[in-house]
């Protein structure tokens, strides 16, 4: 029998040691031995819970515990999560996690401990929630050069942006719909701002170079200016706006980015609704895989989770590892290149032919009384932003712009 401890008996947590006891059975034909959650630690009291003999508030409880072998950590943020996560590893105990900051921001080093003392660091939830992501990428994908991994990653905001592609609803509304179905938390500005996704493109850069992506470092733009307006012309154009994290090669450096695209409808994560999040990977053997699921939620989390935790128990997981130092592997947005969907006010002047001018080969994609929405030509980021500060001397305004997913 393997013994096994959870950290946090939340909405997670709880439901790990809920999936490990319904699905006991299959669980131990699997694996090839029982698992036993023997402690679950919270602050908490829960005296109506089945699993209350099991609850302890005291965590060197679990860490001196010679029986337990693998340890679940459904706690969040990034302390003292590090703190336990480092102490477990040390002592010879494997640690599964759902936790993206943690891992986003510590990985490199709770790999390093892992390795060191012959366990495991797990941590397939931390990115796409049920969706699995880092098993395919370490595993099904080993023999492939990855040379993007793009997608979305957070199913607050793809709710969000479906209500308002679909419905045409206001971003507002449409958020305050996602906080009333429990899909967004009281104060959502880790989703609506893009850091939910930064942190989870990161830990797949990591993956994808080896080399530690740092989530500070990243460009992150949120889906809180998208207009109406653009969701409509977008829409025209048989395209959607997604919030997505990309990692991308470029040349012999990578790119890594959050910020809504303008989705073309071919692609597949274009379709990609509501909860639900989309990655695709691009390859030099396998070409494009493309996975889909449900990002968040309690028994896809731990779906995630407890197929760790079996991986552990098996010996059979994959083992993740990346440096610290990128000696200046990631490229400045500014330098990165794509087509760029933009947005002019309508004014006195000659806008249409000005806006041509200085963009050279841009193509009318719709108008409203207000505005012109246009598509470049593959340009910088950085040609874009002198571009548009050209046409602002001359009295043109620009009402902004999205990167284009054809």
């Amino acid at each position: 029998m393997i013994k096994a401890a959870v950290l946090g008996f939340g909405v997670v947590g709880s439901g790990v040691v809920d999936l490990i006891y319904q699905n006991a059975e299959l669980i131990e034909k699997r694996v090839g031995e029982k698992i036993e959650i023997k402690y679950i630690l919270d602050l908490r009291d829960f005296p109506e819970s089945p699993y209350r003999n099991k609850l302890t508030k005291d965590f060197n409880v679990i860490l001196n515990d010679p029986e337990i072998k693998i340890v679940c950590e459904c706690m969040g943020g990034s302390h003292p999560a590090y703190e336990f996560s480092s102490s477990l590893l040390s002592a010879g105990k494997s640690v599964v996690t759902s936790n993206k900051e943690t891992v986003a921001k510590f990985g490199d080093e709770l790999l390093a401990l892992a390795r060191e003392n012959g366990v495991f660091y797990l941590f397939e939830a931390s990115v796409g929630g049920g969706m699995p992501v880092i098993r395919p990428l370490s595993k099904c994908l080993a023999a492939n050069e990855v040379f993007e991994v793009c997608g979305i990653l957070n199913g607050t905001t793809n709710y969000i942006l479906t209500m308002m592609n679909k419905y045409s609803e206001s971003f507002e509304t449409s958020l305050a719909s996602a906080q009333e179905k429990g899909y967004a938390e009281r104060d959502p500005s880790d989703d609506i701002n893009g850091i939910d996704t930064c942190r989870k493109i990161c830990i797949l850069a990591d993956m994808v170079t080896g080399v530690y992506c740092s989530p500070e470092s990243v460009a992150a733009q949120g889906i809180v200016g998208i207009r109406p307006e653009e969701v409509k012309a977008v829409e025209e154009w048989h395209g959607n706006i997604k919030l997505l994290g990309r990692c991308r090669r470029e040349g012999d450096k990578y790119s890594v980015l959050v910020a809504p695209f303008v989705v073309a409808e071919n692609r597949m994560i274009a379709g990609v609704d509501g909860v639900f999040n989309a990655v695709s990977f691009k390859c030099d053997a396998a070409d494009e895989i493309t996975v889909s699921g449900r990002g968040a939620g309690k028994m896809p989390t731990a779906s995630a989770m407890v197929s760790d935790v079996m991986d552990a128990a098996s010996g059979s997981a994959y083992r993740a590892d990346w440096a610290k130092k990128n000696d200046g592997l990631y490229v400045s947005i500014d330098e990165v290149r794509d087509v760029f969907f933009l947005s002019f006010v309508k004014c006195s002047c000659d806008l249409l032919n000005n806006v041509k001018c200085e963009f050279s080969n841009v193509k009318v994609i719709g108008e409203n009384e207000n505005e012109i929405f246009v598509m470049s030509d593959e340009m910088t980021t950085r040609e874009v932003k002198e571009h548009i500060a050209s046409l602002e001397k001359l009295g043109i305004k620009s009402n902004g712009y999205m990167r284009v997913l054809q």
